[in-house]
């Protein structure tokens, strides 16, 4: 039988930010990205992000971006292929951490 993954971006809230009402939204999706740190996100709101996915058996995914908070990732930026490279490994490896210590596994990486 065809399925559809309904897949959403979530975990972009930062510090005492909130962004998106991810506990709801997680409840419709069968998939997340995980905004890891560097375009939008936290250490913190990625662990929980990750947690809520576990809650609710959601596929999970990292979603790098480019290192702009101020401008959430959207900002032309001059970088090599292997600046880019770095970063990308960089966040993937930190959301892999919480991850692991959640006993869950990464399904798909959506760069930002």
């Amino acid at each position: 039988m065809p399925s559809v993954d309904l897949n959403c971006d979530m975990g972009e809230a930062f510090g005492p930010w909130p962004m998106g009402n991810d506990a709801e939204l997680m409840k419709f999706v069968s998939s997340v990205n995980v905004a890891c740190g560097f375009h939008a996100g936290d250490a913190s709101t990625m662990r929980r992000t990750v947690e809520l996915a576990v809650e609710n058996g959601v596929a999970i995914g990292a979603h790098p971006g480019y290192p702009d908070l101020q401008g959430f990732g959207r900002r032309n930026m001059s970088l090599s292929p292997g600046e880019i490279y770095d970063q990308v490994v960089y966040q993937v490896a930190a959301l892999k951490g919480i991850f692991e210590s959640r006993g869950t596994r990464l399904r798909h990486v959506k760069p930002h």
